[in-house]
């Protein structure tokens, strides 16, 4: 297919093509296909207000130095109608599955864009976080390393509890068992702001649509949730890289700027080895 101006560098907004009411917008470095490296893909998925392109935006050094294209999907609020801003989060909600969203929108790109990648890596901040946390635990083999920054709630590798607190009854509700050892050979990182400890958006309520028994188990703040979801996949037998950063709240961009290094090194480590 043949790219015009706006389908390099930051690109326009396209709308998903198995799903237009989703969209997504890339970084394309301008000779990613003239260099030695071949391009890989990392998916960038936003928080709560959606602003995905400033995401984008802030990973366009990421791009150009590790010759990588930046996608960002948008899952708007309220794709059913209903006012729902968390279903993304879930990776579900009635007639959507988000993980699925996210497949198409990476096969559209590959095809696009003509890269051969494998996998890709995942990074996730807030409610992008929870996101990146399910999208691993169900299906890990699309992955080459995962970076979570800040979930509100966690999802632990625990067949005690039913979705979405634990995974239990994964197989049911997806199609797919967990598979561990996919899941053993994605490295994670796990990002938090030592001083993002308000705890009211986060604490789940009885009659709220997402809340469940053992909703609140894992921790009343970031921190100590995301702690356990480390604790959770170390005990798996997931490498796990987990920083919390000094006098931080909850703010992407310092979030951001120690996924980087991380993703980068994973980055070269899947291509030294051939991408196994």
């Amino acid at each position: 297919m043949k790219l015009g101006p706006y389908d390099i560098g930051r690109t326009a907004v396209y709308a998903v093509r198995c799903d237009p009411r989703f969209s997504y917008c890339l970084y394309v470095p301008f000779g990613y296909r003239s260099g030695d490296v071949r391009p890989e893909l990392l998916v960038v998925v936003h928080g709560s207000p959606r602003t995905f392109m400033e995401f984008r935006d802030r990973f366009q050094d990421f791009g150009e130095g590790c010759n990588t294209l930046i996608l960002c999907p948008l899952f708007p609020v309220g794709v059913n109608g209903d006012g729902n801003a968390d279903g993304y989060k879930y990776l579900s909600e009635p007639g959507i599955r988000y993980d699925q969203v996210l497949v198409d929108m990476v096969a559209e790109v590959k095809e696009r864009w003509a890269l051969s990648c494998d996998r890709f890596g995942l990074f996730g901040f807030s409610g992008g976080a929870q996101f990146a946390n399910r999208f691993l635990l169900l299906r890990p083999q699309s992955l080459w390393a995962a970076s979570l920054g800040a979930p509100g709630s966690v999802t632990l590798v625990d067949d005690r509890h039913d979705w979405w607190v634990g995974v239990r009854d994964l197989q049911g509700l997806f199609g797919n068992a967990l598979d561990l050892d996919a899941l053993r050979r994605v490295p994670v990182q796990t990002l938090v702001g030592a001083a993002d400890l308000d705890k009211n958006e986060i604490t789940h309520r009885e009659g709220g649509r997402y809340f469940m028994a053992g909703a609140n188990e894992a921790g009343a703040s970031r921190p100590q949730r995301l702690e356990a979801l480390t604790r959770s996949l170390c005990q798996a037998g997931v490498k796990v890289t987990h920083e919390s950063l000094p006098g931080v709240g909850h703010d992407p961009w310092p979030i951001m700027d120690r996924a980087k290094p991380f993703l980068a090194g994973q980055l070269r480590r899947w291509r030294q080895t051939g991408g196994r």
